[in-house]
């Protein structure tokens, strides 16, 4: 019989989940750069059904579901104050959200696991060439080479996001399964 554990969003650094036997433990956890994430209802989507804590960290106040597992941090303005406070807080096999790519190379660095959002995963493997195409395209603009920024998100890359956000659960589910602490 499966033990049925309820999560508690103690603070952003700790996520403990108590079972029915009074145990307790950490569970890996979403952090979302929020300011301009057009995949925030898909989060909270996901992580309701897989019982997961969201974080989204912003610059400003945002209207969010009233759910006990879905936490706002406002950090102050300025340039990756945002950014610092996610990679200050994320652990090993967390998830973040961003399109940030040189966020996602910090993250990474720290064992977490990165999707884009438009549910390309940033991995060790890729995120050397993402930060090498980012910095080219910097320096075009910069230049006036190149005007205007990403394509707005379609509905394909919607669909791309929730199935990449659920594989990456399922998989750190099956490599660090959840052990009571």
């Amino acid at each position: 019989m499966m033990n049925q554990w309820t999560p508690y969003l103690l603070n952003h650094e700790q996520t403990l989940f108590f079972g029915g036997d009074g145990r307790e433990g950490h569970l890996l956890h979403i952090f979302v750069d929020a300011d301009a994430c057009p995949v925030k209802q898909e989060v909270y989507r996901v992580a309701s059904r897989c019982n997961l804590n969201v974080t989204l960290v912003a610059n400003s106040w945002m209207r969010t579901p009233n759910e006990p597992w879905i936490a706002l941090e406002v950090v102050e303005g300025g340039f990756d104050v945002a950014d610092d406070w996610i990679v200050e807080h994320v652990q090993p096999h967390d998830i973040v959200v961003t399109a940030d790519i040189l966020l996602a190379n910090r993250c990474l660095k720290k064992d977490a696991r990165v999707i884009g959002t438009t549910g390309k995963p940033f991995t060790d493997d890729n995120i050397g060439e993402a930060v090498a195409t980012r910095d080219l395209l910097a320096v075009l603009r910069d230049t006036g080479k190149v005007t205007g920024g990403p394509p707005p998100l379609q509905k394909r890359d919607r669909s791309r996001f929730l199935q990449q956000l659920d594989e990456v659960i399922q998989t750190i589910r099956r490599k660090h399964p959840f052990k009571p602490a």
